[in-house]
């Protein structure tokens, strides 16, 4: 069941199979009509529109076209009828009656796409909805429930079994007799492979007697995946848990240059990790985040933790034993002069002191000492909201979720804002992104034969080449109007007929662009449903196939995944403006370098384009 997944990684990138809306709906309880039939409706001079016999309510198909001069009711989320492109809200209309029938009269002007929310605006089908690696919550519940998606696959977290030694170990929750105290590490380290994403397995804590712990070693390596264990790893008579894991297995190290955590073990049993984590809680924390934390992490799928610093300056010397790495816990105080870093004056056996610290010092092993009034890099415990490793605005395009996809497997995020060609080419001008997806034709040349995107260069911003899309009519299949027609020819027969309907692009696309060229040069200013204005392919698409339109210019990806026909007009070129004083980041380059890589290539041509030969 969906509802299993929450908190968990996904195996593998889940791509929408439907979209939401699945059909251009209201926003609002009102009217459906032609926005060229309100212009210049006002509260003096209102206008009158003759209602249709139907009131689309939420699931009902609409039945009658929306002619000029009509309206039809409709609720919110109800489906827009052919021949509507905006919806009226109820509170700006009065009931009216006339001579043929009741009408409404309308005291506001509206424009085309007002309240109306169009298929795929919110999700895309074929878009990636979610990708590996992701840990899903209720937003993403909520995001895979709206495209009908009951299971997705995730990665198993792996069982760790927990486990304490030691005489004097009482079980929370039990009365504390003399010279005993609570087990701490089973619950600290219980809760923190819970964070760090994997299963614990809470085995208790366990006396100091070698069979017994022998036995309990035995029975967690064959239930679980990973075993650690705290306390016994010292060189004190009772501290013999690192001499019973050699006898199951290999102990590949005893002994860190680490203060906090000396005394650590780690080895392998029967091809599983064992870790022995020092007793002391400050050591067992600092050890088990150091070494264990991230194999967790890794094996469950999750991302390595960002680790977040501050600068802050320590306001005393600070002694340090040579040849150990020493990590200072601090306490952060705001003071005029800035931020100070206070040492804890706990030690390593003190439980709270590394939930009150707000971060720590790291001390190299071969400086003995951190000086008076001297600036230091506070690392801080504890998560924050991570900013996106790069941010891409532009143009939106399925070949781009692949190379998204592939920069998530070498650890980087991405925040994609898709505006538009336009609007990512102003956005990087600007430096307000890392990276512009654009796709525009010089506006100085032709629709067929013109470069697309030099006419962007302009200091400070790189174009680097991405893909070639191929653009072109799409119709639905077995429409006569279209068949034995090449695209130019087609566009000049139908958008002179006053039946049929197009479908168009919003202005500032590059679709857009390029459809305004060919109607220019076709000598048509505005065929029916021009205002008709998505913002994708798959929009474009979506109102051919529910016959709300007759036509449109989409890529041909769009048209082979809603089964319409396509008649080729001219390969675009899909490229990026890169903000060239971010093109060293970290994530910029491996954006950069994942263009080059072949499978990646070989990816985006499977989905129908061909990727750029030089990229520069």
């Amino acid at each position: 069941m969906l509802a299993c997944s929450l908190g968990r990684v996904l195996a593998k990138d889940v791509a929408a199979p439907v979209d939401a809306p699945p059909f251009d709906r209201s926003n609002v309880d009102g009217f459906a009509l032609r926005a060229a039939d309100t212009i210049g409706a006002s509260e003096a001079s209102p206008r009158h529109l003759l209602l249709n016999e139907e009131v689309l309510a939420c699931g009902v198909a609409p039945e009658l076209v929306v002619a000029p001069g009509t309206a039809t009711a409709i609720a919110t989320g109800g489906v827009i009828p052919r021949g509507a492109d905006a919806v009226a809200m109820i509170e700006w209309t009065d009931l009216v009656e006339t001579e043929k029938r009741p009408a409404l009269a309308l005291r506001r002007t509206l424009v085309p796409g007002q309240f109306v929310s169009f298929a795929g605006s919110d999700i895309a089908r074929g878009e990636t909805l979610l990708r590996h690696g992701v840990q899903i919550g209720s937003r993403e519940i909520g995001m895979l429930a709206a495209c009908g998606i009951a299971e997705v696959e995730v990665v198993r977290r792996p069982k760790i079994a927990v486990l304490s030694t030691g005489d004097e170990l009482i079980s929370p929750g039990e009365p504390l007799k003399p010279g005993a105290i609570y087990d701490s590490n089973g619950a600290i380290v219980a809760a923190s492979v819970t964070e760090a994403g994997g299963e614990p397995v809470q085995m208790g804590a366990f006396p100091d007697d070698e069979n017994v712990l022998k036995n309990a070693l035995r029975d967690a390596i064959r239930q679980c995946d990973m075993i650690v264990l705290s306390a016994g790893t010292s060189k004190g008579a009772g501290d013999f848990s690192h001499r019973v894991v050699s006898e199951l297995g290999t102990v590949l190290v005893h002994g860190v240059a680490l203060k906090p955590g000396k005394p650590l073990c780690l080895a392998i049993a029967q091809g599983k990790p064992v870790v022995v984590l020092p007793g002391f809680p400050t050591s067992a924390i600092f050890t088990f985040h150091a070494f264990v934390a991230p194999l967790i992490r890794a094996w469950a799928g999750l991302p390595r933790e960002a680790t977040r610093a501050v600068e802050a300056a320590v306001p005393f010397r600070l002694s340090s034993e040579l040849g150990r790495k020493e990590f200072m816990l601090v306490s952060l105080i705001q003071t005029k002069e800035g931020t100070v870093a206070l040492p804890s004056t706990k030690g390593s056996g003190a439980v709270t002191s590394f939930s009150q610290a707000d971060g720590f010092i790291e001390i190299d092993a071969l400086a003995g000492s951190v000086e008076a009034g001297s600036t230091q890099k506070v690392t801080l415990i504890g998560k924050a909201v991570r900013p996106p490793d790069i941010t891409i605005t532009g143009s939106h395009d399925l070949a781009l979720d692949i190379v998204i996809s592939a920069i998530a497997k070498r650890g980087f995020t991405a925040r994609t804002i898709a505006i538009g060609s336009q609007g990512g080419a102003s956005a990087a001008a600007r430096g307000e992104c890392d990276i512009a997806p654009v796709h525009l034709i010089d506006p100085n040349e032709g629709p067929t034969k013109g470069h697309y995107n030099t006419h962007l260069r302009k200091p400070g911003l790189l174009l680097v080449k991405g893909w070639r899309r191929m653009q072109g009519v799409v119709y639905r299949k077995g429409d006569v109007r279209f068949e034995g027609k090449s695209a130019v020819e087609a566009i000049r027969a139908i958008a002179r007929d006053a039946s049929s309907v197009m479908i168009n692009r919003n202005a500032g696309s590059g679709t857009r662009v390029l459809v305004d060229k060919l109607l220019a040069e076709a000598g048509i200013d505005r065929p029916a449903g021009y205002a008709n204005q998505p913002k994708s392919h798959n929009a474009v698409a979506v109102g051919v196939v529910q016959a709300r339109a007759d036509w449109g210019v989409a890529i041909e990806p769009a048209a082979n995944l809603y089964g319409l026909a396509f008649l080729p007009i001219a390969p675009e070129e899909y490229d990026f403006l890169v903000v060239e004083s971010r093109r060293d980041r970290p994530a910029v380059q491996a954006f950069l370098d994942t263009l080059q890589d072949e499978e990646v290539r070989h990816q985006i041509r499977a989905i129908g384009m061909e990727p750029a030969d030089i990229l520069s």
